[in-house]
């Protein structure tokens, strides 16, 4: 399931940067966006080397919210890949898993007004509030809640982005991007010497059972990601 190119893909990418594209409701992104920060934590370089999120939304593409059994068919799959990006099965109440993730992925792009780092701070804290914690971040005041506990995000600045709307184009500019050959779909990483993968350092097999598709690891190797910080480093 590797995917990579040689060519430059007509995905802009500034230096010192990963760009990636995802659907923070895909758990294969959080497994990338985890091993990502911890690539990068390791190689001393979180100050160095930036994530530059953009959004590959999952409900835009296929015109309805992704059904829960989708997302927890996988969890537990993903979960075994990066145990400690923090996981577990929904425990809210049904009525309230999110229908949307658009204005959390707005929140991480509302964001980026402020800093890279203070957008990729909201987008890890987003991603543990929905996978290891059952919070509905489609609503404004969890979003919000998310925000508070980082320390690098204005949560009035955030709060006003979000009222005003201004940063919803952008989610819309990336899916037009994301529906090129450019992406090939959550996660997809690029650095910017040209290099891009989907799912970088996974090799997987899918089996069609009971109705769900099912994957089958074939290789694994996290340290993919290291090469990914180092290649972003220059």
């Amino acid at each position: 399931m590797v995917s990579t190119s040689a060519r430059t893909p007509p995905v802009e990418v500034a230096p010192r940067t990963v760009v990636v594209y995802s659907d923070i409701g895909c758990p294969w992104a959080h497994v990338a966006v985890w091993r990502l920060h911890d690539a990068r934590r390791r190689l001393r370089l979180t100050d160095a080397v930036h994530v530059d999120h953009r959004a590959f939304p999952l409900e835009l593409f296929n015109s309805e919210p992704t059904p829960r059994e989708d997302y927890e068919s996988e969890m537990d799959f993903c979960a075994s890949l990066a145990p400690r990006a923090g996981w577990q099965r929904w425990s809210g109440h049904d009525w309230a898993w999110p229908a949307t993730l658009l204005p959390a992925m707005e929140a991480v792009q509302a964001a980026k007004e402020q800093s890279l780092a203070a957008s990729e701070q909201l987008d890890i804290g987003l991603r543990r509030a929905f996978w290891g914690e059952s919070r509905c971040i489609s609503l404004r005041h969890v979003i919000l809640e998310v925000a508070s506990a980082c320390d690098l995000v204005d949560l009035a600045s955030l709060a006003d982005a979000l009222d005003s709307g201004r940063a919803r184009r952008r989610i819309f500019e990336q899916w037009d991007v994301a529906k090129t050959d450019a992406v090939s779909g959550s996660p997809h990483l690029y650095t910017p010497d040209g290099w891009n993968g989907q799912n970088p350092g996974l090799e997987l097999d899918w089996r069609e059972e009971a109705g769900a598709w099912i994957p089958t690891l074939l290789h694994d190797d996290a340290t993919a990601y290291e090469e990914i910080v180092r290649r972003a480093a220059g």
